[in-house]
This record gives structure tokens, sequence and C-alpha cells, in this order.
């Protein structure tokens, strides 16, 4: 009996950890996103009360042939019902406001904004009910009634008696058990199913060495599933484990996953940059705070792919200037301050040799050749093997110009290559940009097998503990770093606008 109501208490629990995780989830994303996420806390919240009411339904069941009685307005199984209405009035007017965005109809100002802040109010009385109601759903079940085979986690995969034994009771090493379990069904591809075992360990053992690595499971589930509203859930998760665990040894890979969970919703450079843009800002948050960390390289290599898809964002909309003003339709001004964005932002751009050409070609337009001949020796100094570099060179015939030595480092560096027509087409097909970030999750390995171990692996073993790491330097005052050096020019993958 006490088993049950441990068990009803602690699964509603479960579900509420995973399906409120964050509500920093809900800020990041397009409209669409956004309701997706507030709608998938709306539907669990649903879910669980009308388990909770259904559990109380036989407590007011008389003997055949009564009538029901009726029940008043302070019955547990009223005020559950009468929550689970106002949730389904919420989610009718997200239903309405999602409607009118897959239509592409415009949604009145604060629509969102008024959609999520109804779902966080919602929040603590979904969860203060279900608590205060606890008692009551313990009673109901205490009165005879027979246990449907699977309980309260048959939903899941029919193996409900298994985890009832699971999460029924505490017990001196239960918590490795749920962690082993969770961590199996994560594996299988039961995302949903790990993460409420793995919050039973955070909601039942608050003192379990397992604890920090259970919330971190948690976040890779949501990143393992990859899809945009899941990995909108990742980051917020994530971001709320480095909020309790800022120091640990992982901190500095978390915060690398961070910025991959945005670097995976990039769109093409010629649509918006959103995600791009906060990728930048969490990858060189992750170097400025963690400035001696093992992955600063990969930090590095992951920042060049978000400023080249950013460079090529703005490089788009220069060209689009440079070609009005090119036609005689004005745009000068418009072309120059891109191009001059890109330069002093985005040094490593693929086509930098391109940029320097045309922004210095503006400033002949406006009569200035010294600040042409700047960009113009510039090319010809360190892009001696570009396409543009035997036009700088004419060019500055033309100005009056003096015509630059190769700098010796540069000399032999490739320039970037187009992008074949096939990787132009299958890029705007998907309509995603092409990056090498890692799908696997910071404890979880995507393509795990028999044969190898990941992370996951040795926190079981070593009983919640993680293999000799060093933990990284954090800095936890901003300040300015010196900048990286500066890459070797690397190869374009990315299409030109249009």
């Amino acid at each position: 009996m006490i088993r049950s109501r441990f068990l009803a208490t602690w699964v509603l629990c479960a579900l509420l950890g995973v399906l409120s995780l964050n509500v920093a989830a809900q800020q990041d994303g397009t409209p669409l996103q956004r309701l997706s996420v507030v709608s998938s806390r709306l539907e669990g919240w649903r879910k669980s009360l009308s388990s909770a009411a259904n559990a109380l339904a036989t407590q007011n069941k008389g003997k055949k042939g009564d009538k029901p009685a009726l029940l008043s307005a302070d019955d547990p199984r009223v005020r559950l019902k009468g929550l689970e209405q106002e949730i389904g009035r919420v989610l009718s007017e997200l239903s309405d406001a999602r409607g009118k965005l897959e239509r592409s109809e415009r949604l009145p100002d604060g629509t969102v904004d008024k959609l999520e802040t109804a779902t966080n109010e919602l929040s603590p009385r979904v969860e203060a009910l279900l608590k205060e109601t606890a008692a009551d759903r313990a009673n109901a079940a205490n009165k005879g009634n027979k246990k449907k085979k699977g309980g309260l986690f048959g939903f899941l995969k029919g193996d409900g008696d298994k985890y009832e034994d699971l999460t029924g009771t505490v017990a001196p090493g239960r918590d490795r058990e749920l962690f082993e379990e969770a961590a199996k069904q994560i594996r299988k591809g039961n995302q949903e199913t790990g993460r409420l075992l793995f919050n039973t360990i955070i909601t039942t053992y608050p003192d379990s060495a397992f604890l920090p690595m259970a919330k971190l499971a948690i976040a890779d589930s949501f990143y393992l599933e990859g899809t945009t509203s899941a990995l909108i859930q990742a980051a917020a998760a994530y971001q709320d484990w480095l909020t309790f665990f800022p120091t640990h040894p992982l901190s500095d890979r978390v915060m690398l996953k961070i910025g991959e969970c945005d670097m995976r919703q990039m769109g093409l450079p010629d649509r918006q940059n959103t995600n791009a843009r906060r990728a930048e800002q969490r990858l060189k948050a992750g170097l400025q705070q963690y400035p001696n960390s093992t992955l600063r390289e990969a930090f590095q290599d992951r920042l060049r792919e978000v400023q080249e898809n950013l460079a090529m964002h703005d490089f788009g909309v220069g060209n689009f200037y440079y070609g009005r003003f090119r036609n005689q339709n004005g745009g000068l001004k418009g072309a120059q301050s891109r191009y001059r964005e890109i330069v002093q932002k985005y040094p490593d751009f693929s086509r930098m040799d391109e940029v320097l050409f045309k922004l210095a070609d503006t400033y002949v337009q406006e009569e200035e050749p010294d600040e042409a001949a700047k960009h113009l020796q510039r090319i010809v100094r360190d892009y001696p093997n570009c396409n543009f570099a035997e036009r700088a060179k004419e060019q500055l015939g033309v100005i009056g110009g003096a015509v630059p030595e190769v700098n010796p480092a540069r000399a032999n560096v490739p320039c970037a290559e187009e992008p074949s027509l096939m990787q132009t087409v299958k890029a705007e097909i998907s309509g995603i940009t092409p990056i090498t970030v890692d799908k696997s999750g910071v404890l979880v390995d995507k393509d795990h097998s028999k044969e190898s171990r990941d992370l996951l692996d040795e926190v079981i073993t070593r009983q919640g503990e993680l293999p000799a790491l060093s933990t990284p330097s954090v800095i936890t005052t901003p300040r300015r770093q010196a900048a990286p050096p500066a890459p070797k020019n690397t190869p374009a993958t990315l299409p030109t606008p249009q």
C-alpha cells in the first residue's frame, strides 16, 4: 500500500520534472518552435491530471444501481478535472495560434508571450495540486482495487512490474539500478522512459552520487533526439546543469554542447540567422570562460564554422546592395557597410579576397583611392593564390597604388574552392547548413557498441564517479581575452546567396 503511494508520488514528480524542465527553453527559437515546447508541457500536465483524477474515480463508486453522488467543489477529483479543463483552454488557444502560423497568417503582438506566461503560471498550481491529492490517491488504491498489469509505468513499455520494484521503495543501491535501467532505455531510443527513470533518482535520492550525471543524461537524451523542439530543451537542460555544477570537470564539454545545440538549428546563410548568432555568443563565452580547456581547439573550430555562416549572410546582403549600385539604383553605402563589417568581424571568411576587392571598389567610386589601395594591397599580400589577386594588381595600377610583396607565411595557402552545383542544390533542398558537430551527448555516445565505452559506462562502473578529468579553469568574471591565432583559410562549404 505504501509502495503504491511512493510509486504514484515519484512518477508524477518525474513527469513534472521532465515536462517542465526549464522555462528558459521557451525563450529560444521561432514562434512556432516556442509554441511546440509550450504544447509539450501542457499536454504532459493534462495527462498527469487526468491519470490522477481517474485514480480517484473508484473512491466515489457506490453499489450497483446507486445514483452517483454529487461531488463538492473541494473534492480532489473536481479540483483535478477543473485544472485539467483550464489547461485544455490554453491548449485550444495555442492550437489556434499554431494554425495561424502554419498558414503564414500574422499573430497579434504578444500572443506567444501571453501563452508562455499562462503556462508558467499553471506550473506551480499543477505541482501543488498533485502533491495535495497524493494521499487521496493512495487511499483509493488501498481500497482493494485490483491493480492493472503494468502499473503507472505500464504505458511505457509493458515493464510496469519491474519499474514498480525500482521506484516503489527507497533502498541502498537502488539509485544505481535506476541509473543502469535508464541508461539502457536511452540507448534503445526510449528517451521518455529513460528521462522518467533518471528523474526518479533526482526526486528520490537527493544525496545520490549519480544525481549530477542523471541530470546531465536527461539533457543528453534531448540532444540525441535531435528535433528542433528537443534541441531547444537540450540547450535549456545543459544550461540548467551548468547553473548547479559550474566548476564540474565536464562543464567545458557542456558549454560546447550548448553551442552545438544552436549550430544544429542553423539555417542557410540567406535565411534567418538567429541560431547562428546565439551559437557565436555561446562559443565565444566558452572560449572566454575556459581559456585553458583541452577543448579550446574544438571551440575555435565550431566558432569558425558559425562565423562562416554569419559572414556569408552579410556577404549575400552586401552583394544585393552592390548589384543595385552597379545597376545605378543606389546601394553603395549599404554594400560598403556590409563588406566592412565582414572585414572587421570575420577575418577568416573563406571569400575574403572578393569582399576586399568589392569593398575597395566602393571607395574607388567615392574617389577615395588611398582607402581603396589598402584593401587591394591586402589581397595581393595575404591572398596571392585567390581569384581576385591579379585583378587587385591591375586596379592598383589604375589608381596609382604600390603593389606589395607577398607575405611569405601566406604564399602557399590555397584559396577557398567554390561549392559544386550538387552541393549547392543539396543544401538548398535540405535547408541545412553543413556543419561538423558531434551528434553524441556529453555522456552518451550516439554510436555506442559493446566494444566501445563512453562516459555513461564509466559512471556506472565507478558508482557515479568519472575517470580522472582535469577541472576546467573557470573565469567567473568576464574579461577581455587575446584573440586566438588566425587559422588557415578553409574551403567554402556554403552556397553563395543570389
